[in-house]
């Protein structure tokens, strides 16, 4: 028993002396371009789900109408396109040097999928560790306008493509 309760103490001081010691001299990925720590994917993941679950709106604050679509692609490329870009161009130079990479919203899968609640908030609240801002300085309104806009992006009246459309200058 003696040998037991041992091991077990000295577990206790190995496991975190050993951690502290591993960020201490350098060790820890803290660089975009680091591989990150064993389960970290998993674990922010499984964090943010739960919490996105918990909190998120269940009814959109604004309805898609033709003026909000058109509303949220304008904020969209002013707050939003720097880091997650538009329809059809490429990945700025911000979003290539973060880590983890920005979701580009308008390929691949995008947020169409996602439910509007989620979208909103994501956007009202950042996303820790990611380089995600809250955007909780815009109103409440114009975060719905931009969600709705992400939400529907499979399904966009043509004026408001056109608007996202337009390269991005830069600033």
């Amino acid at each position: 028993m003696k040998g037991f309760l041992a091991g077990v103490i000295v577990v206790l001081i190995a496991v975190p002396l050993f951690g502290f010691l591993y960020i201490y001299f350098g060790y820890a990925p803290v660089a975009t371009a680091a591989p990150p720590f064993p389960f970290e994917r998993r674990i922010a993941s499984l964090a943010l789900k739960a919490r996105i679950h918990r909190e998120a709106p269940t009814q959109p604050g604004v309805t898609a109408t033709p003026e909000n679509l058109m509303a949220g692609a304008i904020l969209y490329r002013e707050h939003c396109a720097v880091c997650h870009s538009l329809p059809g161009q490429s990945k700025t130079p911000t979003a290539q040097g973060m880590y983890p990479p920005p979701p580009q919203l308008f390929h691949g899968r995008g947020v169409t999928d996602d439910p509007p609640g989620e979208i909103y908030w994501k956007i009202t609240n950042g996303i820790r560790l990611t380089g995600m801002p809250a955007y909780n300085t815009l109103s409440d309104n114009d975060r719905w306008q931009i969600t709705q806009t992400l939400a529907n992006a499979d399904k966009l009246p043509p004026n408001v493509k056109a608007v996202l459309a337009q390269p991005l200058l830069a600033k």
